[in-house]
């Protein structure tokens, strides 16, 4: 089996793996008013930005809210699921592309992190806008930096923690592709 082929099919399971861990871990936060604000979501797709690149983390991102939804009813379709679905896209585009592009410098993850999680709230707030719109109902300055900041602020900790550790350790397991690795195969030498 080729390098390739293997590396693909690496991605695919890893890839099955982080959607399941975004529908099963926001049940290991259902205290009534803390659950959300840990972000339980958020974690599998920003990890698997990293570790898919960003066409699996855009696309791990985008239906993994959607199939919670329609599995178990939350968060509710519409706008919740909807609006998490383009943030969790744009946070697994951009992990999965700013890890690619950006100088390999000390704090290049946590770089790459923040600008992500910034970005990727800022596109949940223009969807929300558009869909609260729709809806016929306000969505102001204040309730985005309430929504988006000071009521995540448990999760946005909790995601600058640990991911930049889930990161370095898929690095050393050699589950993310990246130049210096793909010079190892994962076929055995001949002897």
């Amino acid at each position: 089996m080729s390098t390739k082929r293997i590396l693909s099919t690496r991605k695919l399971v890893l890839a099955a793996m982080f959607i399941a861990l975004g529908l099963i871990l926001p049940f290991l936060t259902q205290i009534p008013s803390l659950g959300n604000r840990f972000l339980p979501m958020h974690l599998p797709i920003l990890v698997a930005g990293f570790v898919c690149g960003w066409p699996l983390g855009l696309l791990i991102g985008f239906i993994t809210p959607l199939f919670r939804s329609l599995l178990f009813g939350m968060p509710p379709m519409f706008p919740t699921a909807v609006a998490m679905s383009f943030e969790l896209a744009a946070f697994g585009l951009l992990t999965g592309l700013f890890y690619r592009l950006l100088p390999k410098k000390i704090p290049f993850i946590y770089v790459t992190l923040i600008l992500a999680m910034v970005l990727g709230r800022v596109v949940w707030g223009m969807v929300s806008l558009v869909l609260y719109g729709i809806a016929g109902n306000p969505f102001t300055w204040q309730i985005f930096m309430t929504s988006a900041f000071v009521n995540a602020i448990p999760g946005i900790i909790l995601q600058l923690i640990l991911v930049p550790l889930l990161v370095k350790a898929f690095e050393k397991a050699r589950l993310i592709e990246t130049k210096s690795n793909l010079k190892y195969s994962t076929r055995p030498k001949e002897l």
